[in-house]
């Protein structure tokens, strides 16, 4: 691969990230609502995801993705009802400041699974994978070393865009110490949790 292509995936793959979309609304929802910890783990389920959307692209699996649309479905719809789960404690727990410790060291695998699943789930992401990487990168030429570098690359630039999101908001809600606001708080994201697991459920692969 040359310089430019590797350039102009990063570049692509960096706007398509960052463009608020099911993922990112979920990631910032779930650190309203949980701090950063058990969204850190989400972000990497997310991460996890679009390299497994990379991998089979570059295996030429894309025709399979698209063959299997039940498949896809029982996913896409797996991922949702986890997220109207997370939507339906936060909305109910009334989260008080002394207990937020609590809840951010026990759910780091769950936080991680659902991630992957509104990852795996979501139209954006398979668009950017199925339809524009194939424009981008050279697929019948990709190496073991070249797939490695976009592994990183992936990462990285995930990351990059991630991170911010995160901070910023697990900063607005440790800002809020007053229990009436962190109820508020908990209940608004809820509704963006509930909101993406409905726009995830109907839009079609």
């Amino acid at each position: 691969m040359t310089l430019t292509t590797v350039l102009a995936y990063c570049g692509a793959l960096f706007i398509a990230a960052a463009i608020p979309g099911p993922g990112m609304t979920a990631i910032v929802a779930r650190a309203l609502g949980s701090g950063f910890r058990p969204t850190f783990f989400m972000g990497l389920g997310l991460i996890l995801g679009d390299l497994v959307y990379l991998t089979a692209v570059i295996l030429g699996l894309a025709l399979v993705a698209k063959t299997f649309a039940t498949a896809f479905l029982v996913i896409k719809f797996v991922g949702a009802m986890y997220l109207i789960y997370i939507a339906w404690k936060l909305w109910t727990a009334g989260l008080l400041p002394q207990s937020i410790e609590a809840q951010r060291s026990t759910h780091a695998g769950l936080s991680f699974l659902s991630g992957l699943l509104v990852t795996l789930g979501n139209p954006k992401t398979m668009l950017f994978y199925i339809a524009l990487v194939p424009t981008l990168l050279p697929l019948e030429a990709i190496d073991m070393a070249d797939y490695a570098l976009l592994v990183g690359l992936t990462f990285i630039v995930l990351m990059a865009v991630l991170i911010p999101y995160i901070l910023l908001a697990s900063q607005a809600r440790t800002l809020l110490k007053r229990p009436s606001a962190l109820k508020a708080l908990n209940r608004s994201a809820a509704g963006i949790l509930a909101g993406t697991a409905a726009y995830i459920a109907t839009r079609s692969a």
